[in-house]
């Protein structure tokens, strides 16, 4: 087992700007636990500028930290305490006296001075892209509304209704981490391109982001999900706990928190990587899950499955919950995503919502030729779904109900994607699910739901990683 080493830092930190990111990963690389230490509004008196509760949630939110505290009383004591096997500050001081160097030479430890490397300059450039938004973009479809006679004044008080909701999300978590990378050039030993990692951004993904967004929407939210013994694991209990999401984790010591990264530079992908176990859970596993999610649902208006095809939602289980649900008389939405040819979203049988992928219905029917009406048609007929959405990528979304809500009413229609400058396409999906089956159990129709699930993926890859969608999200764009 690798030898764990432990890196002290303290600061400050008022402002997280490029040159205490450039010091944290300097720290980190030296390391494989980086702890950082924030004086107290006491300690740092007048340097002090913005109130020390602030600056620790800052030195959090970074991807090299792993553990920081406010240090109350004295830096030699948080030293002692937790015992680094190195010590790091910033060049600027290493001419200067420092107190840190007998504590961590009585520790068999070393200080070291960060190399004042200016490579990462470029660090807001990431920030930025991460915080802004392509809103601006976003055009609602009017001859759609018209086509069904929908009011805005109905969607907008469909959207208030979604807090009367309550929710049980079951599926895959998983864990997206965006790595912001510096290119430095090709290779000169072959034709590679070269990077360096310069920050990173963990996002709860997968049935996570699903439970978020409907929680973010005000519902009454409860997951329920199968995960590693892992530090993956309390990062997403921990952040869906402030998204207001309560989560029911079951470990499996098999298999790791399934972890996408998506490695990037100037707002581009250029190489994704994913660590996960793709084996079906246990047949004690799955009676654990059955025994909690029977308690769960009482009281329950939805059911949302949301699969990867990572072992968390075997045909049995799947089978046995959407028995359960019917008896309950409770509303089932169901996606099931995958990017090979092993998924398949008919697994999922007499849902009242499905949501594939143009490609994830041509590989369940084995239809690659025919027309979207009629792969709707197939698909419908062999998984009974009473409603069914494709998702078109850019070209925005199919939908066909069953049967006609109205005499002479269309039996199917397209809405186009609603915003065309897209920054991530991460998550869409997992907005249109949330939002659309969530409107679909308030009793709004099938084309009101699509139009509002169609709104929050527009919001969705409007910026860069996954965002909660929120109420406030969908009643700005639907007032503007």
């Amino acid at each position: 087992m690798k030898k764990k080493i432990k890196v002290f830092v303290s600061g400050v930190f008022n402002v997280l700007h490029p040159g205490h990111l450039r010091l944290l990963r300097f720290a980190r690389e030296y390391g494989t636990e980086l702890f950082v230490g924030v004086l107290s509004d006491k300690l740092a008196g007048n340097a002090a500028h913005v109130n020390e509760d602030l600056r620790l949630e800052g030195i959090k939110t970074n991807g090299w930290v792993s553990k920081a505290t406010i240090i109350k009383d004295s830096l030699k004591k948080e030293i002692l305490k937790y015992k680094p096997d190195i010590i790091v500050k910033g060049k600027e001081h290493e001419t200067s006296f420092n107190e840190e160097a007998k504590v961590i030479k009585t520790l068999g430890g070393k200080l070291l001075f960060s190399s004042g490397e200016a490579t990462f300059s470029s660090i807001d450039l990431i920030n930025k892209e991460f915080k802004s938004s392509g809103y601006q973009q976003i055009h609602l479809s009017e001859s759609y509304l018209n086509r069904h006679k929908i009011l805005k004044k109905k969607l907008l008080n469909t959207v208030s209704n979604l807090n009367k909701i309550k929710v049980c999300v079951i599926g895959d978590l998983i864990i997206d981490e965006y790595i912001s990378c510096n290119a430095l050039g090709m290779s000169q030993e072959e034709p590679t391109l070269v990077v360096t990692p310069i920050d990173s951004k963990k996002f709860v993904g997968g049935a996570g982001i699903v439970a978020a967004h409907a929680a973010g929407c005000g519902a009454n939210v409860k997951l329920i999900s199968v995960v590693g013994k892992d530090d993956l694991a309390t990062f997403a209990n921990q952040n869906l706990k402030t998204m207001g999401v309560e989560s029911f984790f079951l470990e499996d010591g098999r298999r790791p928190t399934t972890l996408k990264q998506r490695y990037r530079s100037d707002g581009k992908s250029l190489l994704r990587i994913s660590k996960l176990h793709q084996d079906p859970i246990s047949s004690t596993l799955e009676k654990k899950i059955f025994s909690k999610i029977n308690k769960i649902l009482e009281g329950c208006n939805l059911l949302i499955f949301s699969d990867f095809n990572y072992g968390c939602l075997t045909d049995s289980l799947i089978l046995k919950i959407t028995e359960l649900c019917k008896k309950k008389n409770i509303f089932i939405a169901a996606d099931s995503q995958s990017s090979s040819q092993i998924g398949d979203i008919s697994k999922f049988k007499d849902v009242d919502l499905m949501t594939p992928t143009e490609r994830e219905a041509r590989i369940c029917t084995h239809n690659h030729s025919q027309a979207l009406h009629i792969l709707a048609e197939n698909l419908q007929r062999k998984s009974n779904a009473k409603n069914l959405i494709i998702k078109l990528g850019s070209e925005g979304i199919f939908i066909r109900p069953q049967k006609r809500y109205k005499k002479n009413s269309l039996k199917e229609d397209k809405i186009e994607a609603m915003n065309l400058s897209a920054k991530d396409t991460a998550g869409a999906g997992d907005s249109l699910l949330a939002v659309t089956s969530m409107s679909l159990a308030t009793g709004a129709s099938i084309w009101e739901s699509s139009f509002l699930g169609s709104l929050a993926a527009a919001i969705q890859v409007g910026t860069v990683g996954n965002k909660v969608i929120k109420k406030k999200d969908l009643n700005r764009e639907l007032e503007k």
